[in-house]
């Protein structure tokens, strides 16, 4: 099998990884906030990147490495396999005691998700998978039965916030992205979108595992996902699950105009065209172009001085424009 030692080394790091976590929650532990509310981290998520980052480096030292809690290096753009780690997808729920959080890590070959482990400590799912040979969760090999009706699994802060304002069949809220992509490449869910950005460690190993299982996840704007990049973010919401149940959302979202966020807007990107011809002109090259917007339509602009994270320009819809506001301070910190 391609990746055994891979999946081996990946599977042990996660399950020692995911036995941390417990022990923390246990002990207790403190929260800290990097950018706001929506953000936080704890010692158990330091802990835990340690462990895994260091496991990976004696394993495979030629490898890059590229976590969520530790200090970005440019030295893994030089590397074609990158390993992508979150040692806590879903540290929300982590510390208001929800199960729902997991320890994910994928690697990237070549800018694709080639593998991945998903491990949620709280209930002992372990989800892994090889793209091109299958998934197993713990341990046994799956073959998934698809319901009549698409099973729709949404972020639970984007369910509060606003999809549960709409009627959209089959949603059901969680919290940590890489289990909803584990449970749909198992067949415990279908399909999943999101309206806000997400990064690489977010979705990297999930991805592997939804495309082990023929499924396919994208960008919303439907260009591929290309992982290791200089920006490890996406930033513009994403979208995936099983080709037929990816058909229907894609349709179900268009018919119903739900919005995306696309923040760094550059002139090559689909949701440019959103822009008038003057801000076009008068933006082009401008690196803190973000935007809300539904199909054609734009609903909130939001234009950031990077260098002193002030807000040059704020417009729109006062609902969308708090929203996409939200979307920028999470992914770039508090603007002054």
């Amino acid at each position: 099998m391609p990746y055994a030692s891979e999946l081996h080394t990946a599977t042990a790091l996660a399950l020692q990884a995911g036995a941390l976590l417990l022990r923390h929650r246990t002990a207790g532990f403190e929260v800290e906030h990097k950018t706001s509310a929506d953000d936080p981290v704890t010692v158990a998520d330091r802990e835990a990147s340690a462990l895994i980052v260091a496991g990976l480096r004696s394993a495979f030292p030629a490898d890059g490495l590229l976590s969520e809690e530790e200090v970005d290096s440019p030295e893994r753009l030089g590397r074609e396999r990158v390993w992508i780690i979150d040692p806590i997808d879903g540290t929300k729920e982590f510390t208001t005691g929800s199960p729902d959080f997991c320890v994910s890590i994928g690697l990237a070959v070549g800018g694709e998700a080639v593998l991945g482990v998903v491990y949620a400590p709280a209930t002992d799912e372990l989800f892994s998978g090889v793209v091109g040979e299958g998934v197993q969760k713990n341990g046994e090999a799956v073959t998934a039965n698809r319901p009549d009706a698409f099973r729709l699994s949404v972020s639970d802060t984007e369910y509060g916030r606003e999809l549960r304002r709409h009627d959209l069949p089959g949603m059901f809220p969680s919290g940590s992205i890489a289990l909803k992509l584990a449970r749909m490449a198992v067949g415990e869910a279908d399909v999943t979108f999101s309206m806000s950005p997400r990064s690489e460690w977010d979705i990297c190993a999930g991805d592997a595992l939804l495309r082990a299982a023929g499924g396919e996840l994208r960008r919303r704007d439907g260009r591929p996902i290309v992982y290791n990049s200089v920006r490890p973010s996406l930033e513009q919401g994403i979208i995936g699950g099983t080709p037929a149940a990816l058909a229907w959302l894609e349709a179900e979202l268009l018919t119903r105009r739900l919005p995306t966020a696309h923040l760094n807007l550059t002139p090559d990107a689909p949701a440019w065209a959103v822009l008038s011809e003057a801000d076009q002109k008068a933006l082009a090259g401008h690196p803190g172009v973000c935007v809300r917007y539904s199909g054609d339509e734009l609903l909130a602009l939001l234009v950031v001085d990077l260098h002193t994270r002030t807000a040059e320009r704020a417009e729109g819809d006062a609902f969308h424009l708090e929203r996409l506001t939200r979307d920028v301070v999470r992914a770039l910190g508090p603007l002054a």
